[in-house]
């Protein structure tokens, strides 16, 4: 890095003592360093230690950094092969991470991130829930939830202490899946320890509870729940508690999409039959009439690039995910090491679309990838 180089190579030199800079300065120039940097930067002097470990540096980054892409890789034959990797956009580098930051999973857990936090939701009958800041392997167990749940949707929210909306997910009943009940929406309180029960999912989604057929968007104090296949969407209302009715999103042509919040907007990223072939494309999505309009198509080279298979259905391993400004689109499958690209959207909604380079070698075979846009708390990491 180079800042750490000036300053072991002249450390002690009042020309370029960094001492001597207005903190304010050197506090905006660290946060502009990736954050694998920042950590470096910890060890570099004590001035900036002090100021790197300020709650108020904490939040300026909470601010200006863009999210993290996260991939979990299980393995259910051999625990060993389960893999962790996060990929930092600034830094445009991906870090294996250690497994023992993720539970190890038995065959009936699952495992979520958003908002800063890891989830998992364990045990026998999937009611124990417990949650950890990305990055830090501090787990908290909350008190059981009232249904057992596996795959269920989880957003984040902050209205004094953290909270947690927990939606859908299906259960085991004499070890079978129930794909009737719908589970009652649970929201947990961290500063009492506490879930509260609230009306299930409308019954439009009842053949696709889980994470496998829904993706969810947290905007503006609602919590939007939308299916990948069937196009049905529906908003929850954090503050009144109370679900929204159904609609349908179906651009002409699509054949699976995700729901994002990408710039304080509903963004649409999926799948759809052009002239030329398959196309990827994004829509902004009104939250209140829910019309869309297209903004952005992911380059034709980029799409094939992720595939290297010639089958009808090779595109159905296709995966999305974003946050902030970026989204990342990848292929969960095995091929080449399960590749990604990433679209970096403006406040205008123009789309700049690059590749994400290759994961560090070398990567396993994994019966399951679950993957997740989030940010990462500084505080977490220190």
């Amino acid at each position: 890095m180079e800042i750490d180089g000036v300053c072991e190579q002249h450390r002690g030199s009042p020309e370029s003592d960094w001492n001597r800079f207005n903190s304010d300065i050197t506090e905006v120039v660290l946060s502009r360093l990736p954050v694998s940097s920042i950590v470096r930067s910890c060890i570099v002097c004590k001035h900036w230690y002090s100021l790197i470990t300020q709650p108020s540096f904490t939040a300026r980054l909470r601010v200006c950094k863009k999210p993290w892409f996260f991939l979990y890789g299980q393995n259910n034959i051999f625990l060993k092969n389960n893999q962790a990797f996060g990929f930092d956009p600034e830094a445009n580098e991906w870090i294996r991470l250690p497994t023992s930051s993720f539970p190890q999973p038995c065959a009936e857990d699952s495992l979520a991130g958003a908002g800063g936090f890891l989830f998992a939701t364990t045990g026998t009958a999937c009611s124990r829930f417990c949650y950890a800041p990305v990055l830090k392997s501090s787990w908290k167990v909350t008190a059981p939830l009232r249904f057992s749940r596996r795959q269920p949707l989880v957003g984040v929210f902050k209205e004094g202490h953290y909270g947690f909306i927990v939606v859908g997910g299906v259960r085991f009943i004499g070890g079978l899946v129930d794909i009737e009940d719908r589970l009652a929406v649970e929201i947990y309180d961290s500063g009492k320890d506490s879930w509260e029960l609230c009306a299930p999912l409308p019954a439009d989604f009842r053949s696709g509870n889980s994470s496998q057929w829904l993706t969810s968007a947290l905007l503006k104090g609602k919590f939007y729940v939308f299916g990948i296949y069937s196009g049905y969407i529906s908003a929850f209302d954090l503050q009144h508690k109370a679900w929204g009715g159904v609609q349908i999103v179906r651009p002409p042509g699509i054949i699976f999409s995700f729901l994002l919040a990408c710039q304080n907007r509903l963004i649409l990223a999926g799948l759809r039959n052009g002239t030329d072939g398959p196309m990827f494309n994004l829509w902004k999505v009104e939250e209140e009439s829910m019309a869309f309009c297209e903004v952005g198509s992911m380059p034709q080279e980029l799409l094939y690039s992720l595939f290297d298979s010639e089958e009808d259905d090779k595109f159905a391993s296709l995966k999305c995910v974003g946050l902030g400004s970026l989204i990342y689109v990848f292929n969960e499958e095995h091929h080449k090491m399960y590749p990604a690209c990433v679209c970096d959207i403006s406040l205008k909604l123009d789309c700049t679309w690059r590749k994400v380079p290759p994961m560090p070698f070398p990567v396993n075979r994994f019966h399951k990838v679950i993957s997740f846009c989030s940010t990462v708390a500084l505080d977490s990491i220190l």
